[in-house]
């Protein structure tokens, strides 16, 4: 290009770990750079960096967020015992993401990338299931601890006020563990808007679904807020666009979606949100590398990421030398969205389309060119598929977006 998409504000860059760090920094060289005047504020979050500064780095990453209004995440790693021994870490610092997504709050919608040669792994889908995670409090900001021999343990609330509750667990008859989670009304709420809103806004009926019969207090209070606000705020707006609102307990809502077409917002609390959006993920598009996942706060923070994991394996590989087929399209994504909504935000037409024309040019690589990493080519209903690595596919998107720009 003779000249670079301008950009007023920066977006905050979050680097990451392993091959999607590698990743990270090619899309950055090949996809945008060239065309983009790129302006970010950087932050590291190397699991070696936020051990070195005891984690400081990434709440001043999820401050400058809230500075900024647009982030834009690499994967991370969440250490467990067996990474503070790799890379001698001073403890097992908590999850980047559960971190990050306490101090800005708000719900992350994850969707499939759909691609023509790839079909669903559930024969009825013919259209994407968008998961609405909760974005805070359960067990992402919960508390354990074990216990080795018999005894009692309780619950106590203390308000401000100096009122008391407590709650009794049942008696322990043995060693073992125990768990507290918790979760605020207005992060709740805020939950409940952004899902109502996001259905709105793309025309889709949407479900939330708990099991408040067996959770008479947690689940059932996310219920309660959810239909308080449906009958106050969206119920008639709703009806206005035909589209529907259906709470389901959990286990239902499960059997509904694997013999449902699709087409819906399907609305999670926190740890339900997690695991049911990457089992729809995986059995629409085949894999995680085909994802996207957005965050929007209640308070208009926003934050786009790459769903997926950190790829250790293929990165052991990569760092001996040998060349790996790791999927980059939902690094791409993290970009193309973070950057169309910067310039959403800031009325910057050109970069809103210069993000959806790079999207544009991901699937037709895949779907025109027929060139795609092992992970897309082994699930997709073509014979020729030409499979490269992931720097090559890279490549091969710069080439496919330069015709696209040229036209």
């Amino acid at each position: 290009m003779k000249n670079k998409i301008a950009m007023d504000k920066p977006v905050v860059e979050m680097d990451g770990d392993e091959m999607t760090r590698v990743m990270w920094a090619w899309v950055k060289e090949k996809l945008l750079e060239p065309y983009i005047d790129l302006k970010t504020e950087y932050y590291d979050l190397h699991v070696i960096n936020r051990d070195k500064t005891d984690d400081k780095v990434t709440f001043q990453a999820a401050e400058a967020v809230k500075k900024w209004g647009v982030g834009i995440k690499c994967a991370t790693i969440t250490p467990n015992a067996e990474r503070v021994k790799e890379f001698n870490l001073k403890k097992e610092w908590p999850s980047p993401n559960g971190t990050i997504r306490k101090i800005l709050d708000g719900t992350v919608f994850r969707s499939p990338i759909p691609v023509k040669i790839v079909k669903p792994a559930v024969r009825f889908w013919n259209k994407p299931i968008v998961v609405a995670r909760h974005a805070f409090g359960d067990i992402y900001d919960g508390v354990g601890l074990r216990f080795d021999e018999p005894g009692t343990a309780e619950i106590i609330y203390r308000s401000v006020s100096g009122k008391e509750i407590k709650v009794n667990y049942p008696k322990f008859n043995g060693p073992g563990m125990l768990q507290g989670v918790y979760n605020i009304d207005k992060s709740i709420e805020g939950f409940a808007r952004a899902s109502f809103r996001y259905a709105i806004m793309n025309k889709l009926d949407l479900w939330f679904a708990t099991k408040d019969t067996i959770s008479k207090v947690y689940d059932a209070r996310f219920k309660e807020i959810f239909n308080q606000i449906y009958e106050k705020e969206f119920k008639e707006e709703f009806a206005k666009n035909n589209i529907s609102y259906n709470y389901f307990l959990i286990d239902d809502a499960v059997a509904r979606v694997v013999r449902s077409e699709g087409g819906y917002v399907w609305a999670c609390k926190n740890y339900d949100g997690d695991v049911f959006s990457d089992m729809v993920s995986t059995a629409y598009v085949g894999t995680l590398a085909l994802m996207t996942s957005e965050l929007f706060s209640p308070e208009g923070y926003y934050l786009s990421e790459a769903a997926h994991g950190t790829v250790q394996k293929h990165y052991y590989k990569y760092i001996k030398g040998e060349k790996v087929s790791s999927n980059p399209t939902a690094l791409i994504y993290a970009w193309t969205r973070g950057l169309k909504r910067r310039g959403e935000i800031d009325g910057n037409k050109e970069l809103v389309e210069f993000s959806e024309t790079l999207e544009k040019a991901v699937i037709k690589t895949i779907e025109d060119e027929k060139i795609m990493t092992q992970d897309v080519a082994r699930i997709a209903e073509i014979k020729d598929a030409k499979v490269v690595y992931s720097e090559e596919f890279i490549d091969a998107v710069q080439k496919t977006l330069n015709k696209l720009i040229a036209k």
